[in-house]
C-alpha cells in the first residue's frame, strides 16, 4: 500500500476531504487593520504627559502616571461604547509599601486599567494582551523629570488600545483581555497584581503577550531594521516536579513548555499573515539580566511572552532627556517607528484572535512507541460544536519549530504515525476549528500505558 508521511493513501484522501482551511480569511483582515495615525496620536497624548513614572503626581488632568491612567480608561471606554458596551471596564489596585521594595521610598498605590472582551462560549479562558503604562527617567524614582517613555512603553499601550478598537468589531469564544499595567520599572507590580487575581480567580490562562517596545527599529548596534522582531519565552513553567525533570531526561521536552509553544504561535502565524515580517524566537525569560511584564505570570503558571523590537537602543532607555559628546538620550517621540509599531499590534492582535477563535487545547495528550516502527498519541476528546479535528505535529529533535503536521477529523482521539519512529522526532497536538482556527499546540507528557 502506498504510504504518505507513513499515512495510507486512502486515510490521507479521508482526511482532507474534512479538512478546514489552511487559512481563517478574517485574520489577513486583522492582520492589515492596526493604524499607525492612530498609534501615534496615542502615544502623542501619552508623551504629552511629561512623566508617568510610578511616583508621579495623580491628581493632575494634564501631568503624571494619574492623568495618563484615567485618559486610557477614558479610551478603553470610547471603545467599549462604539461596540455597543462589549468591554468591561475598570481599575485594578493595589497599595505597594516602600518598607518591602528599595524601587519604592513612599507607600503608593499601583493602578491597572483593564479592559476585558468576554468570551460568548468560553468566558473563563483569556488570552492577554499587555503594555506598561509608566516610564521613567535616568533614575527609578525620579518623579518629576521628563521622562516621555515613547517607546518604553507608550509604543505597548497604545498597541493595546489599537488591538482592542480592531478586535472589538468582533465576537470570539474566549475572553480577550486588554491590559495596561503599572509599576514595571519599579519591580513588574502591576504584573504581579494581574497574575494574583488571575490566579485567587482561577482563569484559564491560555497566554499572555506582553508588549514592552514596539516601536524602534534603529539599534544601539547600528542596525536599522524594521522585518524582524523578538518573542521571548522560558523553556519550562515554574514550580516543575521531580517526575515533570525525569520525563524530560528520558523524553524530552525541555524546550517544549508552555510558553515556548505560545511563542512557536506567535512565529506560526507571522509567517502566515504578513509579509517582509520575521519573528525570532528567542529562547530566554528576557533580555540578559533583566525583566518584564510577562514574567510575573509565568511565576503564577501562567504562559506567557515578551514581544518586542529586535534591535534595541539604549541610549533611548532609562534616560534623562540631554546631548552628551554629540550622543543625543532621551526616549522621545521622533524615534518611534508608527508603522513597525502598527505591524508588531497586528502580529498581537491576530494571535489574540487566533487563540479566542480555537476550540480549547487536547487534554491529557499521550505517546507511545518506545522500540515500534510506528508514533501513537492518544488525547481526551474535545467537546465544542465548532470542533473540525485536531492536528498532531512532529519535528527533528534539533528544529525550533514544527516541520510535519497530519490533519485527523473530530471523534478521532486515537492516532497512529506509521513508519515515523519516536525516537526521531518531537511531536504534539492542536485542536482545530471549521475556519482553520488553531489552539496552541500540547506536548506529550504521559506514556500510554502498555497492554
Amino acid at each position: 500500500m502506498l504510504l504518505i508521511f507513513g499515512v495510507s493513501q486512502v486515510q490521507a484522501q479521508m482526511d482532507e476531504a474534512m479538512e478546514p482551511p489552511a487559512r481563517d480569511a478574517r485574520l489577513f483582515d486583522i492582520a492589515e487593520a492596526p493604524s499607525p495615525d492612530r498609534i501615534e496620536s496615542d502615544i502623542q497624548t501619552l508623551v504629552d504627559f511629561g512623566t508617568r513614572n510610578t511616583l508621579s503626581d495623580t491628581t493632575s488632568d494634564s501631568r503624571g502616571i494619574g492623568a495618563a491612567r484615567r485618559w486610557i480608561k477614558a479610551e478603553f471606554d470610547k471603545i467599549s461604547e462604539d461596540c455597543g458596551g462589549c468591554l468591561n471596564v475598570y481599575y485594578q489596585r493595589d497599595l505597594v509599601l516602600a518598607s518591602e521594595n528599595r524601587r519604592i521610598p513612599e507607600d503608593v498605590y499601583v493602578v491597572n486599567v483593564i479592559a476585558e472582551l468576554k468570551g460568548t462560549t468560553y468566558p473563563d479562558r483569556y488570552v492577554i494582551m499587555s503594555g506598561d503604562i509608566d516610564s521613567r527617567a535616568s533614575s527609578s524614582i525620579d518623579a518629576e523629570t521628563d521622562s516621555p517613555g515613547a517607546n518604553d512603553n507608550a509604543s505597548g499601550v497604545a498597541g493595546t488600545l489599537e488591538a482592542a478598537r480592531v478586535l472589538t468589531q468582533y465576537e470570539f469564544p474566549s475572553t480577550i483581555v486588554f491590559a495596561a499595567l503599572s509599576g514595571e520599572e519599579q519591580g513588574l507590580f502591576g504584573g504581579q497584581i494581574m497574575a494574583k487575581v488571575a490566579k485567587e480567580e482561577e482563569w484559564n490562562v491560555m497566554a499572555i503577550l506582553n508588549n514592552d517596545m514596539i516601536g524602534n527599529i534603529e539599534g544601539i548596534d547600528g542596525v536599522i531594521d524594521n522585518t524582524t522582531f523578538r518573542v521571548f519565552s522560558q523553556a519550562n513553567p515554574v514550580g516543575e516536579t521531580d517526575r515533570d525533570r525525569i520525563w524530560k531526561r528520558f523524553y524530552g521536552g525541555e524546550v517544549d513548555g508552555p510558553s515556548r509553544q505560545v511563542a512557536r504561535y506567535v512565529d506560526k502565524l507571522t509567517d502566515e499573515y504578513f509579509t517582509n515580517l520575521d519573528a525570532m524566537m528567542i529562547y530566554r525569560l528576557d533580555r540578559f539580566g533583566r525583566g518584564g511584564h510577562h514574567r510575573p505570570f509565568n511565576d503564577e503558571g501562567f504562559p506567557g511572552v515578551r514581544i518586542m523590537e529586535t534591535h534595541e537602543n539604549y541610549n533611548r532607555q532609562h534616560q534623562d532627556i540631554r546631548e552628551e559628546d554629540g550622543i543625543k538620550y532621551g526616549d522621545v517621540i521622533e524615534k518611534v517607528d508608527f508603522d513597525y509599531a502598527a505591524r508588531l499590534t497586528g502580529v498581537n492582535a491576530v494571535a489574540l484572535a487566533s487563540m479566542a477563535w480555537a476550540p480549547p487545547g487536547p487534554e491529557n495528550v499521550q505517546i507511545g512507541g518506545a522500540v515500534r516502527p510506528s508514533t501513537r498519541l492518544r488525547w481526551d476528546a474535545v467537546e465544542d460544536d465548532n470542533l473540525a479535528g485536531y492536528k498532531v505535529y512532529w519535528r527533528e529533535t534539533t528544529e525550533a519549530q514544527w516541520q510535519y503536521s497530519r490533519f485527523v477529523p473530530a471523534g478521532t482521539t486515537d492516532y497512529t504515525l506509521e513508519n515515523i519512529v519516536i525516537d526521531n522526532y518531537l511531536f504534539g497536538v492542536a485542536s482545530v476549528n471549521k475556519q482553520g482556527d488553531e489552539s496552541v499546540v500540547v506536548y506529550p507528557t504521559t506514556l500510554i500505558p502498555r497492554r
